[in-house]
């Protein structure tokens, strides 16, 4: 006997919306009597952390360790997708199967939205009896109805937390064998997942920033060459030479802004629409302005991103950073150029634009996933920009004249937070046109008038503060962005069963191994 699954034309992921069919095909060696196949659409968010000990008062979490008690592991586990489909029989009625090979048709569509969040949808998978009385046992329900849920869309795979924190996708096949003594056969096969992006919002010219001023230390005055020039130029020559020694001392000063579009979207296995300005902060003396030259001399760009894990009242954040651009030693320079013309020389707020094409080309990487807010996991990102200037070139480039002037050297860090990675699928008009209708709906529904309260129950009466999960801040919930005010249209309320899902899809592999065995720890029973 063997079992396998055979998909019809699998992507390299699917997404939302997505028809999943293929065939389950039995290979069988000896005739079977088979009472049920059912096939399940499955996914599941695993998390896992250790209880601190009493007395540890500095850390609030424990990731599990390899080789740590099992005792001191708490698990939530998530049925965040669960659809079951009947494969056989289709009129109820139980054959024998000769040996041979024996093929049952299954399909499903991938919804938008996570199942947990909905008891009515939990309660009815209870128990026993859940297909017409088959008898087939289904998910029991009582488990998730005991945890807390949030409504949200279904998350991308992810995996690179090993006895940690896990989100997997599975199709799973049952033949229920009659029979007391009748083991039955199971199978799965794993696959990738990556949601379809929110609605963007309208482009503007607005752009969000973090930026950071500095003036370099002033230069001790070259004595030597003072005295030098005054015991054998004239006195008039020798001030002059004097005051352009003096200018050539003063530290330039110099504001690097990093700008991206606002609202701060990045899209995966794209560039990203970064800016890097340099803002002249004082005025250059025309005599000393080649003195007073300041360079680029190192650039790196990073896209940091913070998993947040969550395990009933306890949590964990782990951190994980992927190099966009690194050039610790950029060759040539990238000089600061504000002006030659004395009139651009004296301008305190003359801006140069670092040349995007050091970064212009580099793409996100693809094992890069998307923002998510799930019940126990969620991920949020921010850039990291780290910046090296110089106030005169590195000895190793410096001319003959500029030898003497020891060059100055500065790193800038910058972040840009609250930075939103969008999976690059775009949803279907029909879906953005029911979004839009929904969200209007909401917005210009008028409220009821309450009754009036006196002043003095005003007083008593006052609103409570509204609490937030401290995993879940509200910049990463509905009050974060426009597009959040209204919850995403259901599958059933928003679309068509003959709308199909995005064509256009990017490259993914967040999960190198979707067959790959779990490597988190057994549930408690």
């Amino acid at each position: 006997m063997s079992i396998r699954i055979a998909l019809d034309n699998p992507p390299e992921f699917y997404t939302n919306l997505d028809f999943i069919s293929g065939r389950v095909i039995l290979a069988l060696n000896r005739p079977e009597t088979i009472g049920n196949v059912i096939v399940k659409l499955e996914g599941e968010s695993r998390t896992a952390l250790m209880i601190p000990n009493a007395g540890d008062r500095d850390d609030l979490y424990r990731h599990r360790a390899p080789g740590g008690n099992i005792g001191n592991i708490v698990t939530e586990n998530h049925k965040i997708l669960y659809r079951v489909f009947q494969a056989y029989p289709d009129d109820g009625a139980a054959l024998p199967f000769q040996p041979g090979q024996h093929e049952f048709k299954f399909n499903f569509k991938m919804p938008l939205n996570n199942i947990c969040h909905d008891p009515k949808a939990m309660s009815s998978l209870l128990g026993i009896g859940g297909l017409g009385g088959s008898g087939f046992r289904t998910m029991d329900g009582t488990k998730q109805l005991m945890l807390q849920h949030v409504k949200a869309t279904l998350p991308p795979s992810l995996t690179g937390f090993p006895q940690e924190a896990e989100i997997r996708y599975y199709i799973k096949v049952t033949i229920q064998r009659p029979g007391f003594f009748k083991e039955n056969w199971r199978y799965q096969v794993g696959f990738k997942f990556l949601p379809i992006e929110p609605p963007r919002p309208a482009k503007t010219t607005q752009e969000a920033f973090a930026r950071r001023p500095f003036a370099f230390r002033p230069r001790a005055p070259n004595t030597h060459q003072s005295v030098r020039k005054s015991l054998f130029g004239s006195s008039k020559a020798s001030s002059a030479n004097l005051a352009a020694d003096n200018a050539s001392q003063l530290p330039p000063s110099v504001e690097v802004s990093a700008r991206v579009p606002f609202p701060s979207i990045i899209t995966c296995n794209e560039p990203l629409p970064l800016r890097l300005i340099a803002r002249k902060l004082a005025p250059t003396a025309t005599t000393a302005a080649d003195q007073q030259q300041v360079y680029v001399t190192a650039l790196e760009i990073a896209l940091v991103g913070y998993t947040q894990v969550r395990v009933q009242s306890l949590q964990h954040t782990e951190r994980t950073a992927w190099v966009v651009l690194s050039a610790p030693a950029l060759r040539p320079p990238v000089a600061l150029s504000f002006g030659s013309s004395p009139a651009a020389a004296a301008d305190a707020d003359a801006e140069f634009e670092i040349p995007s094409a050091l970064w212009k080309d580099r793409r996100l990487p693809n094992t890069v996933a998307p923002s998510f807010r799930t019940c126990n996991l969620a991920r949020r990102y921010e850039i990291e920009i780290m910046v090296t200037l110089s106030w005169g070139l590195p000895s190793s480039s410096s001319s003959g004249s500029n030898k003497q002037l020891p060059p100055q050297s500065i790193t800038l860090p910058l972040k840009l937070s609250k930075v939103d990675v969008y999976s690059g699928i775009n949803p279907p008009k029909e879906l953005v046109i029911a979004h839009s209708s929904t969200t209007a709906t909401a917005t210009t529904r008028p409220p009821n008038p309450p009754p009036r309260p006196s002043q003095q129950q005003t007083q008593q009466q006052r609103p409570p503060q509204q609490q937030h999960d401290p995993l879940y801040p509200p910049q990463l919930g509905p009050q974060g962005n426009a597009y959040d005010d209204a919850p995403p249209p259901s599958y059933d309320e928003a679309m068509a069963d003959q709308l199909a899902g995005p064509a256009a899809r990017p490259a993914y592999s967040g999960v190198t191994a979707e067959n790959a065995p779990s490597t988190m720890p057994a549930e408690k029973s």
